[in-house]
């Protein structure tokens, strides 16, 4: 008995080890706009309303680089049952209407899978962003 109440609790110990939290998802990620291949660096951060919003701290268009420091995403909450962020509305640069939006973390918080839509997330895209350490240097012209 006294054995499987410690493997119980070892199994426990294990498996919050491994269990995501909240915060995991802050950060800064590299992403490739699917729709015009322009390369930029996000960075989620938590709101004051505690949910998790991302802006746009890097590009490497140099006409682009008004859109640094747009927030662009807002609204996402974590849904430790789902493990996935979800309630997020989108708003892209350049397109009419407002997407929403979840995000999966993968690859042990390496990646972001985040999935904007319209309606039902069927019809929709997913697009990886990757972790990275730190803010890019701005292009020079």
């Amino acid at each position: 008995m006294k054995r499987l109440i410690a493997v119980i609790i070892l199994t426990a110990f294990a498996a919050a080890s491994y269990a995501q939290k909240a915060d995991d998802i802050l950060g800064i990620y590299f992403c490739v706009d699917p729709f015009s291949k322009k390369q930029s660096q996000a960075e989620i951060y938590k709101a004051k309303d505690g949910t998790y919003e991302a802006k746009v701290v890097w590009t490497n268009d140099i006409k682009g680089q008004d859109q640094v420091g747009l927030v662009f995403m807002k609204g996402l909450t974590y849904n430790a049952e789902a493990n996935e962020y979800q309630g997020g509305k989108i708003r892209y640069p350049g397109k009419k209407g407002t997407y929403r939006s979840y995000v999966r973390i993968v690859d042990g918080g390496q990646t972001l899978k985040m999935r904007g839509y319209l309606g039902v997330s069927l019809f929709g895209m997913t697009v990886d962003w990757k972790r990275e350490d730190k803010v890019r240097p701005a292009p020079t012209k």
